[in-house]
């Protein structure tokens, strides 16, 4: 996959600005709030429909703007085209369309075209709570595999179900607890499929993992657990047994799930443990061993989704060379060579062959560029 070519309007730096990126690796450069992140995450947004930093749509606008609208040209492998087209306004949302029709629900579009990405503040997925590492995998599957996109939502809806039947419970003690058993019966079928397609990923992504961090990491050797309140998953489980580790969690929970008028276990509570040479990542490793492990998962995940999807991804790769020192900085790049079409933001023109530079000198509409 490759992007041939996005128009912004009013978003973020850019009022009025078109880029047309090479293929293989592209070096935007320029100073500090000169528009840089703002074309990947621009990018970011019409792959994923939405941005790779925490903000909202409305933060994305151009100071004073009413809306904003992002116009995309994307290639396939195959030659197959895909246009896409973002507008938001305060006033009627987020829409998008898919060579000239509209899309709903914005989830059809997710997979279409595989895209990874890196910025700096990602680096809580590795440092941060639980929540970014499910986000971080469910994120991940979801580009590659539809079907746990669709139990996922289906997982998401049951459980707010489940959820408010718990504060009915809880506000009025003598309703009939009749209807629990059953939302707890379908719950258990959808944490159970969720679970076992978070599990499977793992298990062949982590051989991804391990190759990527041991050049990067000097020989370190990392891990990913899976711990689940119905066990550490190591290996594939069959959702049938899973079912029932999450149905006997739900009723041994129920009078304290009651009491507390939420779900205690599932999916949107399990968490992912990094670990490198055996030590929580997280607990034990330095800044600089957090952030070269999130660039082992992100490079990882390239190189997953070209075995699997049989699509090259773009990279999004956000003031790489301000995280990392020269010799990973290089590893870094000697990777991602012949690997597709990279985008990389910096402040400094870094020369290095085969690579196109773009010069950023203003958020206007010209971009400089030379190869």
């Amino acid at each position: 996959m490759r992007l041939r070519s996005i128009q912004f309007e009013n978003f973020r730096n850019h009022r009025a600005f078109c880029f047309q990126p090479e293929e293989g690796i592209n070096l935007i450069y320029g100073h500090n709030g000169s528009g840089k992140t703002s074309i990947l995450e621009g990018v970011h947004y019409c792959a994923l429909t939405k941005g790779f930093v925490s903000a909202t749509d409305a933060e994305c606008l151009s100071f004073s703007a009413g809306f904003f609208l992002l116009t995309a040209m994307f290639e396939s492998s195959s030659g197959r085209e895909t246009a896409v087209r973002i507008s938001y306004s305060k006033e009627s949302g987020k829409k998008l369309q898919i060579d000239g029709n509209e899309l709903k629900p914005f989830s059809l579009h997710i997979g279409s075209i595989p895209c990874i990405s890196f910025a700096p503040p990602e680096i809580v997925i590795v440092s941060g709570p639980p929540g970014e590492r499910r986000r971080f995998i469910d994120n991940a599957v979801c580009q590659s595999d539809r079907r746990y996109m669709d139990n996922l939502l289906i997982y998401r809806r049951l459980l707010q179900q489940r959820n408010a039947l718990l504060q009915q419970l809880s506000q009025s003690p003598g309703t009939d607890r009749s209807m629990l058993q059953l939302w707890s019966e379908n719950l258990a079928s959808a944490a159970a499929s969720v679970t076992a397609g978070r599990v499977r990923f793992l298990a062949d992504f982590l051989p991804f993992v391990e190759s990527l961090h041991r050049d990067l990491s000097g020989g370190e050797t990392p891990s990913i657990e899976y711990r689940s309140a119905i066990g550490r998953l190591q290996e594939p489980v069959p959702e049938s047994e899973l079912r029932e580790r999450f149905l006997q969690r739900f009723q041994e929970n129920e009078r304290q799930e009651i009491l507390r008028g939420q779900t205690l276990s599932g999916p949107h509570r399990d968490e992912l443990v990094f670990l490198s040479d055996g030590r929580e990542c997280k607990r034990y490793s330095s800044q600089g061993q957090q952030r070269t492990f999130l660039i082992s998962l992100k490079l990882a995940l390239f190189r997953y989704f070209n075995e699997t999807i049989g699509e090259t991804p773009i990279c999004l790769l956000d003031d790489i060379f301000s995280e990392l020192d020269r010799k990973r900085t290089t590893a870094v790049l000697d990777m991602l060579e012949g690997c597709g079409q990279t985008l990389i933001s910096s402040a400094d023109m870094t020369e290095r062959p085969g690579c196109a530079l773009h010069h950023l000198q203003s958020t206007s509409s010209t971009l400089n560029s030379e190869v």
